[in-house]
């Protein structure tokens, strides 16, 4: 079991270095990290280089992380039956990490929420139609991007410690404890990415949907 955690950890780090939005700005001459934000997420390439810009690299980066779970479900579905839960968060942790932090970019890569939407549709699939309509009252309310991606974030954690302890996921034993500190992971690391968005948000200067970044 402690070999499938890093395995997981570690094909997943590398499906998500995978920079969509990276390589999609630079097969059209620019460098999307030069502009706006300064990083190579969804939101800063919608910002940079349009709206078709922004679809191919949300829907690149939700499915390189859920292609990095499916992996692992159909690997160790067998061998670890109350376990794969956790090792499919692994996985999807790494594409986060990977996501956030390509080596080969100096680290410098997106904030992983496209990243984190692949492994709830992935793993805890449940959780998915609430964390989206809360995205889209938050965006649709206030503008504010960054606040309904902090909020996808809080939903799943909570979703996902809810229906593990229901049942619903099939984890059990010390198993659903490593799957909550495990989901807590993500949201811990989406709230850090977003320090600076959250710091706006309380000053009143944060970039509201389909204004350029200052």
């Amino acid at each position: 079991m402690i070999l499938a955690r890093i395995l997981a950890l570690v094909v997943g780090y590398f499906f998500g270095t995978f920079q969509t939005g990276y390589f999609y700005g630079k097969a059209h001459g620019i460098d999307v990290r030069e502009h706006g934000s300064g990083n190579s997420g969804t939101t800063n390439t919608l910002r940079t280089l349009g709206w078709k810009a922004g679809a191919v690299t949300f829907f690149g980066d939700l499915f390189k992380a859920i292609i990095a779970v499916l992996i692992f479900y159909f690997i160790y579905r067998n061998t670890y039956p109350q376990a794969v839960k956790c090792i499919e968060l692994y996985a999807g942790f790494g594409a986060v990490l990977g996501h956030n932090f390509p080596f080969f970019l100096n680290f410098k890569g997106g904030k992983g929420i496209a990243c984190t939407s692949g492994v709830i549709l992935a793993v805890c699939p449940i959780a998915a139609p609430i964390c989206l309509v809360l995205f889209i009252l938050a965006v649709a309310i206030t503008r504010y991007v960054s606040l309904g991606s902090i909020l996808v974030v809080i939903s799943f954690l909570i979703q996902a410690i809810v229906f593990n302890h229901m049942g619903l996921l099939g984890v059990s034993g010390n198993y659903a404890v490593e799957f909550d500190i495990l989901a807590a992971c993500f949201t811990a690391m989406a709230i850090w990415r977003h320090r600076a968005n959250i710091k706006r948000l309380l000053s009143g200067t944060e970039n509201k949907f389909g204004q350029k970044a200052k």
